[in-house]
């Protein structure tokens, strides 16, 4: 028997050596999931918190290629976010640096792996890994932990609505 699986919210754990883990579970399959973390299209549908607005500046999914989304508040202030694609293993995984404008040249190595799950569903996690514990305590501090929540809800809505 395989037992069941619930996890109704997004959890952010800080883990050892600089490390954090955010698991959010999606009802829907792991290449739903998949396409709508890849598709520059959709990327402004979930990703960052409601109050801003999230725009693809740069979204080239394949190892060696970079990505950069811009997002503005309601004063229209940016802030900027960048990395390089290292690992695109569809529809199970992709890993990329990560980097924000808010702490520059505090770069992060970010990986997330989809698994499949009974009835159609699928457990995201993803790893965070910084240059230091400070970098991810810093990171943590800014907010993220909301704003990792807001976005994998934003994404749940978005696999719910099709």
């Amino acid at each position: 028997m395989v037992p069941e699986v619930t996890l109704a919210k997004t959890e952010v754990k800080a883990e050892a050596a600089g490390r954090i883990l955010v698991t959010r579970i999606f009802d829907a399959p792991r290449e739903r999931v998949f396409k709508a973390i890849t598709d520059p299209k959709r990327i402004p549908h979930w990703w960052g918190p409601r109050a801003y607005t999230t725009v693809v500046d740069k979204m080239d999914v394949r190892p060696g290629g970079s990505w950069r989304f811009v997002q503005r508040d309601a004063d229209g202030k940016e802030e900027a976010f960048h990395g390089v694609y290292h690992t695109i293993l569809p529809p199970k995984q992709l890993a990329y640096t990560f980097e924000w404008s808010g702490l520059p040249d505090h770069v992060l190595f970010e990986t997330v792996t989809l698994e499949d799950l009974p009835g159609g569903r699928t457990r995201m996690l993803d790893s965070l890994v910084f240059q230091t514990v400070e970098d991810r305590d810093g990171m943590l501090q800014t907010g993220m932990e909301g704003g990792a929540s807001e976005s994998t809800e934003r994404l749940a809505e978005l696999l719910r609505s099709g």
